[in-house]
This record gives structure tokens, C-alpha cells and sequence, in this order.
């Protein structure tokens, strides 16, 4: 099982959390969840009733620290990709 880990153990975390409000502000950053096998973080999030999770590779989010573009650029595309796909959020 994935070991679910607080927001202030996650690389990045407000960077993620201010791209997510962009897109959508009323999403909600549920539960996050380091996965060893794929060496990412998978964020369950939250919108109205209705549960979206997204996975994030560390180096991604290591990346990020030094305001890297390309890297923001790189999250931007995993977070739109699925946040705007409507088989990603599931009826909780």
C-alpha cells in the first residue's frame, strides 16, 4: 500500500497546490500518497462531490524548487491533462 504523507513532506507542495487553484479554485487537495514503485506522488483531489487523482513524479517536484519554466511548464500539462478530462473525477 502507499504511504500517505503530509503536504508539508511533499517537494513543491504550495507550487502544486497555486497551479491547481488556477485551474479550477474551487479543487481541494484531499489526501497525498507516496508511491515507492513509480517513485511519484499521487494527489486525490476533491471537487464538489466528486474524487480526481493525479500522479506527479518526484523529480518533477524536486525540479520545481528553483522556479524551473520548463518544469512548470511540464506540471501544467499533467494538471490540466487530468483535471479537465471528466472520466478522471469519480462520484465519491
Amino acid at each position: 500500500m502507499d504511504r500517505q504523507v503530509r503536504k508539508e513532506d511533499v517537494p513543491s507542495y504550495e507550487i502544486v497546490e497555486e497551479k491547481i487553484k488556477e485551474i479550477d479554485g474551487s479543487i481541494i487537495v484531499f489526501r497525498i500518497f507516496y508511491i515507492f514503485m513509480q517513485i511519484a506522488y499521487k494527489f486525490q483531489l476533491i471537487k464538489n462531490d466528486k474524487l480526481c487523482t493525479v500522479q506527479i513524479p518526484r523529480k518533477l517536484l524536486e525540479g520545481l524548487n528553483a522556479r524551473n519554466m520548463m518544469k512548470e511548464a511540464e506540471l501544467n500539462k499533467i494538471l490540466e491533462s487530468y483535471l479537465v478530462q471528466t472520466d478522471c473525477w469519480n462520484k465519491v
